[in-house]
């Protein structure tokens, strides 16, 4: 009878802990999971940057300073480690790219190359999925944010040493 009774309260101490823990390791992996979608989205980006630049160049010989910026800001932002620092070097290729438009807008050949046009429209979409990919993010680490701040989740955040995630916003990036 003994035997019975310390099973059942061990059972009943054990389910609660493993519930809440392993609700707390979905919910990172589910934040890790949701930055690896914005990775993705980078890296396709960072791969049409130099279609880009080639076609472009080729009607605004002379904007070189632009051309050379983007490069280095792409190059920075593929080397750059760490959620907080990827973020910035991105906000950076973004200002970059904004330019590399601008110009394009006071070229109207280059505007009307269907090659421009393609790598443009690539572009737009792997901005609007890297925009869905980020407020995906946001959304997964106010969901694993809010269970590392309530009780019971806290307790067990804290003794397991979860931590918070950042959200990512322009301007304002992820920590790791």
């Amino acid at each position: 009878m003994v035997v019975w009774i310390v099973l059942i309260v061990v059972s009943a101490v054990l389910f609660p802990v493993t519930f809440i823990y392993n609700r707390l390791v979905r919910l990172r992996n589910s934040t890790e999971n949701a930055w690896a979608a914005i990775d993705v989205q980078l890296h396709r980006r960072y791969d049409l940057i130099p279609a880009l630049v080639k076609v472009s160049q080729g009607y605004a010989a002379h904007e070189k300073a632009v051309f050379e910026d983007i490069t280095l800001a792409r190059t920075a932002a593929m080397s750059t480690k760490g959620r907080s620092r990827i973020a910035d070097s991105n906000n950076s290729v973004s200002e970059c790219l904004k330019k590399v438009f601008a110009i394009a807008e006071s070229y109207p050949d280059l505007e009307a190359n269907d090659s421009f046009v393609n790598v443009q429209e690539e572009l737009a979409e792997t901005e609007d999925l890297l925009a869905y990919a980020r407020q995906y993010y946001n959304d997964v680490a106010l969901d694993f944010n809010n269970h590392l701040q309530i009780l019971p989740f806290s307790v067990f955040a804290w003794i397991f040493k979860f931590e918070v995630r950042e959200y990512f916003s322009y301007g304002q990036s992820p920590e790791s």
